[in-house]
């Protein structure tokens, strides 16, 4: 795979997938990872990833589900979530978009996904220092995308009792509830993710269904990602190299 500047190939540690990335543009990390064990697919599901970077949430799931189509509206990163996919032999299950999913009218018929799984843009415009790179502000700041808009093109998308599952900061919980329950997505999994066992969670994975009945939500035990000495605790190893310790 010819590779342009600043780019280089990184290791899935899983079913053979590498990943090419661009260290000028945001790169993916432990949350994508995370969303993509996280979320509920089947076998013959057809999904749709909002806002996909270079693709690595479709990567994980492809070898799980019929067909994942994914946004993106960077066209850097998507020019490189469409080469990953071809670089996997995944280009016919993978169906890679350069298009902003506020449009998303415009783009997919309603209600024909079975899942949409994200992970946006955290942090309001107004909250911290925005990174100097567009690419990485994007990803980072609510610059082209709010949470309301993300979970509006999930209600849009999904079939009735279609699965939406995100990832997303602890502290805008409330404000995610809200906009699940304004577009009639019912939150029915919940799960805390925390850096170590002695500390406050740092994101939250959220699970819900399109039109389902209220109530009935699982919070599950906290994901703890390093043990004490630093090291990955078995779940995180089960993620990053399943080959070595099994699923």
């Amino acid at each position: 795979m010819k590779l342009n500047p600043f780019e280089r190939i990184d290791d899935l540690m899983t079913d053979g997938l590498k990943i090419i990335q661009n260290e000028k543009e945001f790169c993916f990390s432990l949350d994508a990872v995370l969303l993509a064990h996280f979320a509920y697919v089947k076998k013959n599901d057809c999904g749709l990833d909002l806002g996909t970077g270079t693709g690595v949430i479709p990567l994980l799931l492809a070898k799980h589900v019929r067909l994942v189509h994914a946004l993106e509206i960077n066209p850097v990163t998507a020019d490189l979530a469409k080469r990953n996919a071809a670089m996997n032999n995944l280009a016919d299950k993978i169906i890679v978009k350069q298009a902003d999913y506020r449009q998303l009218r415009e783009i997919y018929p309603a209600q024909f996904a079975d899942f949409v799984v994200a992970n946006p843009p955290y942090r309001p415009i107004s909250d911290g220092c925005v990174n100097s790179k567009d690419g990485v502000a994007m990803a980072r700041h609510e610059i082209t995308a709010s949470l309301e808009d993300v979970v509006a093109a999930a209600k849009y998308a999904l079939r009735f009792h279609g699965r939406f599952a995100m990832v997303h900061l602890p502290e805008r919980l409330s404000e995610i509830m809200v906009e699940m329950d304004k577009n009639g997505i019912v939150p029915k999994k919940l799960r805390f993710v925390q850096p170590k066992e002695n500390k406050v969670p740092n994101m939250v994975l959220i699970e819900g269904i399109a039109g389902g009945a209220r109530g009935g939500l699982k919070v599950d035990t906290p994901l703890i990602v390093h043990n004490a000495d630093g090291s990955y605790t078995e779940e995180l190893l089960r993620y990053y190299y399943p080959d070595a310790v099994g699923r």
